[in-house]
């Protein structure tokens, strides 16, 4: 297999963090608006981890954008 094959490959396997971090944020968003609308009174107080959980979902698929970037335009 030649490099530049594997540089390839390589970068869509790290472009695939984004895919985990699509479904973390559907999910998270998702369960926050069932919560919310069972209990209306409690969604001030559940705020803080959804950012929290979007946080962190978002910076994983930054990693992973970025690492893929490094892959194909620094090695």
């Amino acid at each position: 297999m030649e490099a530049e094959a594997a540089k390839y490959i390589g970068a869509g396997l790290a472009g695939t963090a984004l895919i985990g971090a699509g479904v973390g944020i559907g999910s998270i968003f998702s369960n926050y608006l069932a919560g919310a609308l069972r209990n209306p009174s409690a969604a001030a107080g559940q705020r803080t981890n959804l950012l929290l959980g979007f946080a962190l979902c978002e910076a994983t698929g930054l990693f992973g954008f970025v690492l893929a970037m490094i892959i194909l335009f620094a090695a």
